[in-house]
């Protein structure tokens, strides 16, 4: 019965994420609320994973981000991508371009961290709606992380299980002959094509509060 449960609960949540009708942190504290009523998560566990790293990991994102506004960085990183051109399409390669060299050499999610807010601010001082560019951004900062040894938590993995299996690790570029092939086909192709596949939304408050 509870396995029962359990797919429903997860088909009703896929179903009300692709509906995007309602917000999704009251869709997933709806399923939660099931699973705990039904007995599924006994009450006292029902919050404990509100301390995963991947949930301290966003929030930290959203702090970081106002904290470089706020430091008026974000401001002059605005300013330099809106030199490069006064189109969408130019500013859009820059900050792609931008977030894949930066994630190369630091945390992907960092990266996104950083280029987040800008890419907002300049969206919103060009008139144009930040939906458009944030999706490249994403994709953006995971393809730079492809090209570097330290880029993405995967390829530190497998460096270490290969010195753990044969004593000899990756060097920190080794990864660049096909990463770099693949990050830089894979940025042209988000920033120059990709976001014309997107959805069009018209800038509106919910835009503003991002």
């Amino acid at each position: 019965m509870q396995l029962y449960v359990v797919f429903l609960a997860l088909a009703f949540a896929l179903a009300m994420f692709a509906w995007g009708r309602i917000r999704h942190d009251i869709v997933a504290l709806a399923v939660l609320f099931v699973v705990v009523v039904t007995g599924i998560i006994p009450g006292e566990q029902a919050f404990e994973e509100f301390g995963h790293p991947a949930v301290i990991t966003v929030a930290s994102v959203l702090i970081i981000g106002r904290a470089l506004e706020n430091s008026g960085l974000v401001d002059v990183l605005g300013d330099l991508v809106s030199g490069v051109g006064s189109s969408m399409q130019q500013q859009l390669v820059a900050m792609c371009l931008l977030v894949a060299v930066a994630s190369a050499f630091m945390n992907n999610v960092g990266a996104l961290a950083i280029m987040m807010p800008v890419a907002l601010a300049v969206a919103r001082k060009n008139g144009y709606s930040p939906s458009l560019v944030l999706m490249p951004l994403a994709f953006s900062s995971l393809l730079g992380g492809l090209t570097t040894l330290v880029g993405t938590p995967p390829n530190i993995i497998i460096a270490s299980l290969r010195t753990e299996a044969t004593g000899e690790a990756f060097g920190m570029f080794d990864f660049s002959p096909v990463g770099g092939g693949i990050a830089i086909v894979g940025v042209l192709f988000v920033a120059l094509v990709g976001w014309r596949l997107l959805p069009k939304r018209t800038a509106g408050a919910g835009d503003e509060d991002m």
